[in-house]
């Protein structure tokens, strides 16, 4: 073979080389796309109640699974829509609730060990018990160092958790629109939120 020709040979050899090379690369890219969205794990909370102790649930594992990269979505209806609302006046209920009361937050130890069992008939009929559960509560929330659902919230914001409002129960309580925050993404109804659900790997109700 003459010098030319192997010179040619060396010069198409090369170019497939470079052109195979190139190819790969953008195989092997592609395939690590598509492994790093199948390891991607998305989080679909339906929230449909509204008190301090039921506020706190769907935030957090909301926002600790966007933190741990998860795609979330949110869809709040009847009153867990109340959790939207730009001024949070959140209550804790203890009646017909069996593990309510809880442990009282100060006092001795002694006294905050016991375990209060109170009927239902004493929580309904005292006046200002539900005031002062919701006082107890808070005080714990405080002394444990809990974050106020309100900074849970904005966490979730800041990690891009979609929420999502129900348009029906907007409408069907007559709530304005200026009473919630600015964060939410959208107000949708029960066909947006199966679409949703449809999609998402694990799924929640609360």
């Amino acid at each position: 073979m003459s010098v030319q020709s192997q010179n040619i040979a060396t010069e198409f050899l090369e170019k497939d080389r470079a052109l195979f090379n190139t190819l790969f690369d953008e195989r092997f890219e592609e395939k690590m796309a598509d492994a790093k969205a199948e390891e991607s794990t998305s989080l679909c909370l339906m929230v449909t109640k509204g008190t301090l102790d039921w506020a706190y649930p769907p935030f957090i594992i909301a926002s600790t699974a966007s933190a741990l990269g998860w795609d979330v979505s949110m869809f709040f209806t009847f009153y867990g829509l109340t959790l939207l609302r730009k001024q949070l006046d959140l209550r804790l209920s203890a009646l017909g609730n069996p593990a309510m009361p809880m442990k009282m937050p100060y006092g001795p130890k002694w006294f905050r060990d016991v375990q209060w069992k109170m009927p239902n008939l004493v929580m309904a009929t005292v006046p200002g018990f539900e005031n002062m559960a919701t006082a107890m509560m808070r005080k714990t929330l405080v002394e444990k160092g809990v974050a106020p659902v309100s900074e849970l919230r904005e966490l979730c914001l800041e990690g891009d958790v979609r929420l999502i409002g129900c348009q029906m129960t907007l409408d069907l309580f007559g709530w304005p629109k200026d009473e919630f925050i600015d964060g939410i993404s959208e107000w949708a109804g029960a066909a947006t939120y199966l679409s949703i659900a449809g999609d998402a790997k694990v799924n929640l109700y609360m």
